[in-house]
């Protein structure tokens, strides 16, 4: 399969993401499944826990005293974690880009007592939050849906108060060396395609619909530039970093596919 770098097509990502992400919550993604109502009970009585890369729950000295604290859920709609950071005790809105994923939120508010916000819109743009909002921004692996992070990490400083935490996760660039993300036919990872890799501007639309199937959500890859040195540009301080293996990448057996870090937002930005 041939790369196309520098060859765009006339698209709006955020647009084409939002109908993607939508269709996907009514094909039943694993990330768009809403958590029980017993899981909910359990993060009542202290018992919560919640993921940020993978499927290995997020260390507890990672947050803040949740109660009584103020969370955004940053491009993390799908009724899972927004509902167990509510139910342990924080004030919780949900931003994401999709309808559909935010419909999974207030299904789980409504039917457990939970009081959640919800917002519709581009992570890149938190305009309908004042400064200095939130004390913790929750930020699952999903910017890679993003077409450029500067404006992201902008906003999360933004939004939170001096001192706050950031939490964020994010996909090993790496993974998008290789073609379609996929084995060949001998079982093996072919490197094929340059950092940092866009479906846009690495894949033909014919490419992107043989390899993802028609309308899948566009993707790209980031350096660790964009993604630590961003944080830092945007006036945070890394506190920890962590790593886990792609749950669902032939990958994972090679390397690390996801990683984590705990941000703090310094007074002066």
């Amino acid at each position: 399969m041939p790369y196309h770098r520098g060859v765009t097509d006339e698209m709006d990502p955020v647009a084409h993401n939002r109908a993607a992400w939508d269709r996907r919550v009514d094909a039943g993604d694993e990330w768009s499944v809403p958590v029980t109502t017993e899981v909910v009970e359990r993060a009542r009585r202290g018992d919560w826990s919640v993921v940020l890369i993978g499927h290995e729950p997020v260390d507890r000295s990672w947050f803040p005293p949740l109660a009584g604290a103020d969370v955004l859920c940053l491009a993390s709609g799908g009724g899972q974690q927004g509902p167990v950071l509510a139910a342990a005790g924080a004030r919780v809105t949900v931003f994401d880009n999709s309808a559909r994923q935010l419909d999974q939120d207030r299904l789980v508010a409504d039917r457990d007592g939970l009081a959640i916000d919800t917002v519709q819109g581009d992570m890149r743009d938190l305009g309908a939050f004042a400064d200095e909002s939130f004390d913790l921004v929750f930020h699952p692996v999903s910017n890679l849906f993003c077409p450029d992070l500067g404006p992201v990490w902008r906003e999360c400083a933004r939004v939170l108060r001096p001192g706050g935490t950031l939490l964020a996760g994010f996909l090993n660039p790496d993974l998008y060396l290789f073609d379609a993300r996929v084995l060949d036919t001998t079982g093996e990872l072919v490197v094929r395609h340059p950092l940092p890799y866009s479906d846009l501007a690495d894949l033909s639309a014919e490419e992107r619909e043989a390899a993802f199937g028609p309308g899948a959500a566009l993707e790209y890859s980031h350096s660790l530039t964009d993604q630590l040195g961003g944080q830092l540009a945007a006036g945070f301080v890394l506190t920890d970093f962590a790593e886990a293996p792609h749950h669902a990448s032939p990958t994972a057996r090679y390397m690390s596919g996801y990683f984590a870090t705990r941000a703090v937002r310094t007074a002066r930005r």
